[in-house]
């Protein structure tokens, strides 16, 4: 995130009802597990698979898949995807609300994250990051052109990348205008994508009633730690939903493709919710 969001109200109060380390103990040990798992089975196929199909991850892919469904069904945050994730070569483009959204968006359909480089440093999230295929920039411009060698290098062997073209994560309540840097590796000339697209997919998290409706969301200097007790220990749940929108073809440069990107994933939000 190169530029971070700062909600201009309260964080979200949310008090801890009875019972509350009790949750947290007990979805955090069987989360733990199934991570646990996915790692283990990644460690032991990635060394044969890689030679085998270079860049391409055709047997750890659903590896990734089945940890995301369940850390979802663990939490008994309900999961619903509108619409049709697409099939292909090319991206994903999608609003950022919280660290919920890689298992939201990979329960599905596996997609592989476009991230600052900062995170590949994070103590267990960095490992867990790189072992799943993520791809890290940095914010030094004069290394774009390598960033855009290296993104097309990954779509071409197949993979569908995910990037967060807000910048920043938010509240959920809102969808802050897309930057369009990352757009360019799909736009410059001889990229070799032929009929690659993007596809833009909106992320709605709906809060159990009588809880503020912004509680899934992680943004600003909100530690990571506290929110995940947060979500870990709340009595009730609510749902996500992922809103797979049409495919939009890549056009003729990156910033009528990032517009076109933003208008469809801001479209899918209710309505009290399309506002920057």
């Amino acid at each position: 995130m190169s530029v971070t969001w700062h909600s201009p109200a309260p964080r979200p109060a949310v008090a801890r009802a009875p019972g509350h380390w009790r949750r947290v103990a007990w979805r955090g040990a069987r989360i733990a597990l199934v991570i646990g798992a996915g790692v283990l089975a990644t460690l032991l196929l990635r060394p044969v698979e890689r030679p085998v199909h270079g860049m391409a991850r055709p047997w750890t892919q659903p590896v990734t898949v089945w940890v995301c469904r369940r850390v979802l069904v663990i939490l008994r945050i309900a999961h619903e995807v509108a619409g049709t994730p697409m099939e292909g070569p090319g991206a994903v483009v999608a609003n950022h609300v919280s660290w919920l959204d890689i298992f939201a968006l990979n329960a599905r359909k596996r997609v592989y994250f476009v991230s600052k480089a900062e995170v590949a440093g994070w103590p267990g999230i960095g490992f867990l990051a790189r072992l799943v295929g993520t791809v890290f920039i940095t914010r030094d411009p004069r290394a774009a052109r390598a960033h855009t060698a290296l993104l097309q290098a990954r779509l071409a062997a197949g993979q569908r990348l995910l990037f967060f073209p807000e910048g920043t994560s938010t509240d959920g309540m809102r969808v802050r205008p897309f930057k369009t840097t990352l757009f360019e590796a799909l736009c410059a000339p001889g990229t070799g994508l032929d009929g690659a697209r993007v596809q833009p997919v909106t992320l709605v998290y709906e809060a159990p009633e009588g809880t503020d409706p912004r509680v899934y969301g992680w943004w600003g200097d909100m530690a990571f730690a506290s929110h995940l007790l947060t979500v870990l220990g709340m009595p009730r749940q609510g749902r996500v939903r992922v809103v797979c929108h049409t495919p939009v073809p890549l056009g003729e440069g990156r910033k009528a493709l990032a517009a076109a990107c933003e208008a469809a994933v801001r479209a899918g939000m209710p309505e009290d919710r399309r506002g920057v």
